[in-house]
């Protein structure tokens, strides 16, 4: 699933979900999959709540040939000098490529307990200041010396040095303007949770080197059969609804925010094929794409049109599922033009 510049990533499923007996098993499983079926990358996420991702990623490495984790990085968990030591030792070890996925921290109960009261703005500030750290200390093998307003560090020296051709991608949110702002500083791909493509007008609104999207897709040859899968798969549920409710309250994430509206604006419409009903109900994080391979794939040659370019996934549910996938990506990219 790479091919005219589209590079395709999975997600690794979030532990607090799952067995701790089983866990490493599905993301293994997963991770194979993913490869399978020719992914760049599987996300991994990162909270107060979750196992470290770092170990997840050491897992997704050790279990699959070439896949590259897409850490989730929040400066207030980790020193830029020992994000940039994780990525030199998977590197040394393994030879393996990792992305990172800069956040500021959207859940503000997350923060609070961590004694970080810094302003949503500022966060991003720091991103910047955070990510250009690491990728100074992993670019040379002299010694680094800075001072800015939230790191200091002096004659800093990365070892192991990290081969120039196994440097991180980063991605940032950039569902913000301070998001964007950060993305531009650092040259990351911005990362957005989409609006319906009808809504971009064959605009490109992002003013950044390149810009991703989070999605979920559920397609078959028919449309009525990818209408009963994602309904099974995510049927609606109170409590979800509610703990859904709770997140918002405990977010600033401008993610959050503008995908509850568009929730609140739109219905379950099988006409429609971008649907909301998983985030509504606790079940993902991402909007969702249902319908027809021909349906979807035209939705996704729009985006594409629009300017993204990785596609970040969400948790596959079997590799008979990231088939569907891939065939929607094969007819979507031979619509669009050279």
């Amino acid at each position: 699933m790479h091919n005219q510049s589209i590079s395709i990533f999975s997600t690794c499923p979030p532990s607090n979900f799952s067995r701790a007996d089983s866990y490493l098993r599905q993301v293994a499983e997963i991770a194979r999959w993913s490869e399978a079926e020719g992914c760049e990358g599987i996300l991994v996420y990162t909270d107060n709540g979750l196992v470290d991702p770092w170990l997840v990623a050491q897992t997704i490495v050790t279990h699959t040939e070439r896949l590259c984790p897409l850490v989730t990085v929040q400066p207030v968990y980790m020193h830029p000098y020992a994000v940039a030591k994780m990525v030199a030792s998977l590197a040394f070890l393994h030879g393996r490529r990792v992305y990172l996925n800069i956040v500021a921290g959207g859940f503000k109960h997350d923060l609070n307990a961590l004694h970080d009261s810094t302003p949503h703005d500022e966060r991003y500030a720091r991103v910047v200041e955070y990510t250009s750290l690491i990728m100074a200390l992993l670019r040379t093998s002299q010694p680094v010396t800075h001072e800015g307003p939230y790191y200091r560090v002096t004659n800093l020296t990365m070892t192991p040095p990290l081969p120039a051709e196994l440097m991180p991608g980063v991605f940032v949110s950039g569902s913000s303007a301070a998001g964007l702002d950060a993305a531009r500083a650092i040259g990351a791909t911005a990362v957005q949770y989409p609006r319906p493509v009808a809504e971009y007008a064959d605009v490109t609104p992002f003013g950044v080197a390149e810009a991703g999207i989070r999605i979920g897709i559920i397609a078959r040859e028919d449309a009525a059969d990818a209408w009963r899968v994602a309904r099974s798969r995510f049927p609606e549920d109170r409590r979800g609804q509610l703990a859904h409710q709770l997140a918002m309250k405990g977010s600033d994430s401008k993610w959050h925010e503008q995908l509850s509206q568009l929730g609140r604006e739109g219905g379950d419409d099988e006409h429609n094929p971008y649907w909301l009903v998983p985030f509504e109900n606790f079940k993902t994080f991402c909007p969702y794409l249902v319908g027809s391979y021909e349906r979807v794939a035209d939705e996704i040659a729009r985006y594409i049109g629009v300017g993204y370019r990785p596609f970040i996934l969400d948790v596959p549910a079997s590799p008979e599922e990231l088939e569907h996938i891939r065939l929607v990506f094969q007819r979507g990219t031979s619509r669009v033009p050279s």
